[in-house]
């Protein structure tokens, strides 16, 4: 249970005996309506980050994943039979991805020690992570060589700040579907609506229908924001990394609010 979901049900728990069954049925519906509200934001938005970040980092560092360790290993392995450049820099990939999580869970232990939730402290720092992305692309830019010094130092940027959102996805929201690699989310959808069509056992009292909505909204979104990426770099270059950033830091003013207690909408 994430931090969140915990205030959930504690604000469920301190509603007074006195508004009666009837009344305490409609809070709790009201919050729990909140709390999927904010899932589905949470995932569609951090899903459309991933994608981008993962499609403009492809392209500004020719060929290097961001944020999808199994695609550097293909590549990796694809370059050294080919001999082909760009070896180095997803080689130095994965430890810089490692420190990243590890250091995000630094964060979420003394923020948790602190009794505050760790979501949007994390948030706020790969919003950090990728504003530094920006600015040394800008500043470094072009980028001509895969492996040369300056192609490294701004990809570790982007590589850490999609760390710190797969640690985002094991630490806070590990009840929702991934938000960087879209493949488990596919098939558990697919094994999800099958269900559902079928009516199975397996959906009995719809948690095959719950984790629908959880699961399918991200998979749209990391698709548009993969294309989103993929353009807006095409078009803007490095500039472009304002949009997941400026993503980032509303999601965070946004879970502020409903964590809160404030009623969406």
């Amino acid at each position: 249970m994430t931090s969140e979901d915990s205030v959930h049900r504690r604000r469920t728990d301190m509603i007074s005996p006195a508004v009666g069954k009837g009344g305490i049925a409609h809070a709790s519906s009201r919050l729990s309506a909140a709390v999927l509200e904010r899932d589905v934001l949470t995932g569609v938005s951090m899903a459309f980050v991933g994608g981008f970040v993962d499609a403009a980092g492809f392209m500004a560092l020719a060929g290097l994943f961001t944020s999808h360790v199994t695609g550097n290993f293909v590549l990796i392995g694809e370059q050294l039979a080919t001999g082909t450049g760009g070896v180095v820099a997803k080689l130095a990939a994965l430890p810089i991805f490692v420190l990243a999580v590890g250091g995000a869970r630094l964060v979420a232990l003394a923020m948790e020690r602190r009794k505050i939730a760790p979501m949007r402290p994390l948030l706020l720092l790969e919003a950090l992570l990728l504003l530094a992305f920006l600015l040394a692309g800008r500043v470094l830019s072009p980028l001509r060589l895969p492996d040369s010094v300056e192609a490294i130092f701004v990809g570790m940027f982007a590589v850490a700040a999609m760390g710190v959102q797969n640690a985002i996805g094991r630490l806070s929201i590990a009840h929702l579907a991934t938000t960087t690699v879209m493949t488990v989310n596919v098939a558990q959808a697919t094994i999800d609506a099958l269900d559902v069509l079928l009516g199975t056992a397996a959906d009995q009292g719809k948690p095959a229908r719950a984790r629908l909505w959880r699961m399918v909204p991200p998979i749209g979104s990391f698709a548009v924001g993969a294309l989103a990426g993929a353009f807006g770099f095409a078009l803007f270059g490095f500039a472009c990394v304002a949009v997941p950033i400026v993503l980032l830091l509303t999601l965070s003013a946004r879970l502020r609010t409903v964590v809160a207690g404030k009623m969406p909408g």
